[in-house]
């Protein structure tokens, strides 16, 4: 197929990784070898007006790897074995995680917002049969696994790596508000489990073999674990490697992003233990003040980022000098970055911030504008090394669609590549509806340019019918956001006897801002079409956000319709 994509990468960027056939539990092992006394780890925590931290070198968190890993193998944890891990951003998140790669075990992150119900769909539709929690979870991980295949339930305290200031502080002022429950039969202490013992043979484990389930709502809304191997993994990490021009033993990852997401994991994680880095944990990054003094005192060098954090860092920096400068690599994905979202924050962080593309089922990322080259606002880049991407038709998802002027007309984006998952867990249906012929169907409607870059038009199931004109939300929420008192919106369709659907948008100002309905209702006459204006708008002191701050329609929509 044509590749014109490949005429705009950067010198430095090759058409296609050199990939060495790692599993992701030989990561760690690798980058100890190299780099034994090097920070692996460091733990931020912003409280009291200061910020704390500890740290952990590559050569300790091999021994907390491999000691972990021995006991839970001593539980039974074998080869294709689910772990749940119900964590935030923290050391025992990294410890769990790496020690059921070594194990030849599947990695199930969990929303450590999600209520009991909803852990319970995934703890039963995974399978774990070992869970690692936090102690504020417990109670809620004990309602949660009733009728599913839990025999152990290992419980760990937040403050176990925090410095002896903060955890004194962290024990008199916090501690005592959580929830407490005593261990329930077969259910342990993660720091008992830290102990010497001795280590078990490491099974055989291929990189054909799945590594991680991540859960998705994808296009149909209805949650599913994405099968990601440890090859989809260690690609994508290589791939992001190249792209971003990342130094071996040289850079610090910020990991302010939640790890049980895809775009954390990969960015953060895997690409740190791939290059030797040091991971800088954040367990709360809606402090935002404590994320500002964190990139300051720590200078990072790659700060993987959504939009919604964008606009929170912009509105504190705004007035304040804070040297932000250390961040030399700064993708945004997530959800689509409005142009005066991405200005602002360049001009009061002097961050270059760019653009990419991805999604679970491709561990995420499949494209991207280069972070040193040709980023061109408003489009997700060009594919990744070794990966494919085509506009194709709605109806049949087989015929290229053709260009009008430099663009073509939009279609819905299908990729390939290494990175793309092998399937959805239990669920070959689904499977086979989303990989069609080796290509991912991702839902997104979107254009390829002549250059090879292209842009997202919106979610296939956001688009709106209105008078049998098609509407994008994410065109309309991008005009919105221009004005300069929107921080966010987010547009929906609500059904029409008359005209099948009408569009609504929902507003939050910024602080201390000021509009009317119908001040921004002239403002999107000025810059749309007539069918495109708004017929409601309701004005929101917070939209709902994903985990990651991805603003949800879905959320929107099952609100007006109760």
């Amino acid at each position: 197929m044509q590749k014109p994509w490949l005429s705009h990468y950067p010198n430095n960027v090759p058409h296609s990784v050199v990939h060495h056939p790692l599993t992701l539990g030989e990561l760690l092992p690798a980058a100890t070898q190299r780099y034994p006394d090097k920070q692996a780890l460091v733990l931020a925590v912003a409280a009291a007006g200061r910020l704390f931290t500890t740290s952990m070198t590559y050569a300790e968190l091999e021994v907390h790897v491999a000691r972990f890993a021995g006991a839970l193998a001593s539980l039974g944890v074998s080869k294709g074995d689910r772990i749940a891990l119900y964590l935030p951003n923290c050391p025992q998140f990294l410890i769990g995680y790496l020690a059921a790669a070594r194990l030849g075990a599947i990695s199930v992150p969990f929303n450590p917002l999600y209520s009991a119900r909803e852990a319970s769909l995934q703890l039963r539709d995974c399978g774990a049969k070992v869970a690692l929690v936090l102690s504020q979870f417990y109670p809620l991980i004990q309602e949660a696994r009733i009728g599913s295949a839990l025999t152990h339930v290992i419980v760990s305290h937040l403050k176990e790596y925090f410095p002896a200031p903060l955890w004194l502080l962290y024990t008199l002022k916090q501690e005592r508000k959580l929830p407490r429950a005593p261990l329930g039969k077969g259910d342990l202490r993660f720091r008992d489990l830290l102990k010497p013992a001795p280590i078990p043979p490491i099974p055989r484990v291929s990189e054909d073999d799945t590594a991680v389930l991540l859960y998705t709502g994808g296009t149909t809304g209805v949650s599913k674990g994405v099968e990601l191997t440890h090859k989809n993994l260690v690609v994508n990490a290589e791939q992001n490697r190249a792209w971003a021009d990342l130094g071996d033993g040289c850079e610090t990852a910020l990991a302010a992003l939640p790890m049980f997401h895809a775009f954390g994991l990969t960015c953060s994680v895997n690409v740190g233990l791939l290059t030797g880095a040091t991971l800088v944990l954040v367990p709360n990054p809606r402090d935002i003040g404590g994320l500002v003094r964190t990139i300051e005192e720590l200078r990072p060098t790659v700060f993987p980022v959504v939009p919604t954090l964008l606009v929170a860092i912009s509105n504190y920096a705004d007035g304040y000098k804070h040297d932000l400068s250390s961040v030399r690599v700064c993708p945004c994905a997530g959800s689509p970055l409005a142009p005066a979202v991405q200005n602002t924050f360049i001009e009061r962080t002097g961050i270059r911030v760019v653009e990419g593309y991805g999604l679970t089922e491709a561990a995420p990322v499949v494209m991207g504008n280069p972070p040193f080259g040709d980023d061109r606002h408003q489009t997700i880049g060009i594919p990744y090394p070794d990966t494919e991407a085509r506009i194709v038709d709605l109806d049949t998802g087989l015929r290229d669609m053709p260009f009008e002027g430099d663009w073509t007309v939009p279609g819905e984006i299908v990729v390939r590549g290494p990175q793309v998952m092998k399937g959805y867990w239990n669920n070959p249906q689904e499977s086979a509806a989303q990989l069609r012929h080796g290509w991912l169907h991702t839902g997104d409607i979107g254009q390829m340019h002549k250059d090879g870059y292209f842009r997202v038009v919106d979610r296939a199931k956001d688009m709106i019918i209105r008078s049998g004109m098609k509407v994008y939300p994410a065109e309309i929420e991008t005009v919105l956001m221009e004005h300069p008192s929107v921080q966010l919106a987010l547009v929906i369709g609500v059904p029409d006897a008359s005209r099948g659907e009408l569009v609504k948008a929902f507003v939050v100002l910024k602080p201390g801002a000021a509009a009317d309905v119908e001040a921004l209702l002239s403002y999107c006459r000025q810059n749309l079409a007539k069918y495109k204006v708004p017929s409601a708008i309701e004005f929101r002191r917070e939209l709902k956000l994903s985990a990651v701050g991805k603003p949800l329609r879905r959320a929107l929509r099952e609100e007006l319709a109760a």
